[in-house]
């Protein structure tokens, strides 16, 4: 009999989080957590077939072997592009910097 290691598997939303405490088979990849876990059924917008997956906010292969206390964390697509977002930012900032008053 494998010995079995203690895991979590985790999906947050804006609106809607969950952290399910699971134990696996030694050997089990993260991949395979997360479907074993039925976590995709209760967030039905993360695509099973586009997963990105991480452990403790380190981007993981599906592939990777879970050792014990892994929290297997699943990530959903950006809404916007970060860099594009900060260089709107930046532009914005400008325009308040060259004798215009933030009154």
């Amino acid at each position: 009999m494998s010995e079995l290691i203690r895991i979590e598997v985790a999906c947050a939303l804006p609106q809607r989080q969950r952290v399910m405490a699971m134990q696996v088979a030694q050997g089990t990849t993260a991949e395979q957590a997360v479907r074993a876990s039925g976590i995709l059924a209760q967030f039905p917008i993360i695509d099973a077939t586009a997963l990105k997956l991480g452990i403790f906010s380190k981007a993981i292969k599906l592939d990777t072997v879970l050792r014990e206390g892994d929290r297997v964390e699943i990530y959903r697509p950006l809404q916007a592009d970060p860099k594009a977002v900060r260089r709107q930012r930046a532009e914005a900032g400008k325009g308040m910097s060259k004798g215009g008053s933030a009154e």
